[in-house]
């Protein structure tokens, strides 16, 4: 067994993964008419376990915890485990990973045999620690939950009779991207979940969130750069 994940890096996986979930659901119920994606059932259901204003205060809670606990981990652990993490996800060869996505799509809906008969080799490119894939859920999750925290901040703290207060315009600015970057997690967190947690092969990858270990085998076969670099040290 290799040790992919730290005891620091998977408690903040899990603990980003509780306040998400709840931060996006409870957001969803805080929209109101046209603007509502579920429906007003869902509305009426968090307005009746948290009130009407309960559930704002509740959903500014979280959000201010979780902005916080990022911030001391990034204090703390920032050099040793952030730099390096967002190193890994920002290191793109554009044609290797365009050809990994294209693949690993038509692999996931035809599957391999299917792909074969098109004239397509199934075989995926070599990927390092995390695949293209990861990579690219990784930068878009690190760009908006920045863009959720600073903006949730301001409308949290910045707005009404604050003496903070910032301006009409840019509360509305704020409100804005607010929205754009809760869609885009709303999007791919799904994504996310169903190829760290569903997809064929992938069962080593999701208990190692819990154990911190994948089979030496599971990490030849599904990140050999990594693995090679592995070896190479030692």
């Amino acid at each position: 067994m290799i040790r992919r994940h730290s005891r620091s890096a998977i408690f903040m996986h899990w603990f980003n993964a509780v306040c998400w979930i709840f931060l996006l659901f409870s957001g969803f119920a805080l929209l109101a008419g046209d603007m509502q994606p579920v429906g007003r059932w869902w509305e009426e259901c968090w307005q009746g376990l948290f009130g009407d204003r309960g559930l704002l205060v509740a959903h500014l809670a979280v959000g201010t915890l979780w902005v916080a606990v990022y911030a001391l981990y990034l204090v703390v652990f920032g050099r040793r485990e952030a730099l390096p993490f967002l190193r890994e996800v920002t290191s793109f060869d554009v044609k290797s990973d365009m050809l990994w996505c294209a693949k690993k799509g038509l692999w996931l809906v035809l599957g391999p045999k299917q792909t074969r008969k098109l004239g397509i080799d199934p075989a995926l490119p070599p990927q390092g620690f995390y695949n293209a894939g990861q990579r690219l859920v990784a930068v878009l999750a690190v760009l908006s939950s920045a863009g959720l925290a600073v903006t949730g901040l301001v409308m949290g703290f910045c707005s009404g009779a604050s003496e903070w207060a910032v301006s009409e315009s840019v509360l509305q600015w704020c409100i804005f991207a607010h929205f754009c970057c809760a869609g885009l997690m709303a999007i791919f967190l799904p994504v996310h979940i169903y190829m760290a947690a569903l997809a064929p092969g992938e069962g080593p990858a999701l208990r190692s969130m819990f154990t911190g270990f994948v089979p030496e085998s599971h990490a030849e076969h599904h990140n050999p750069l990594w693995y090679a670099a592995l070896k190479k040290n030692g």
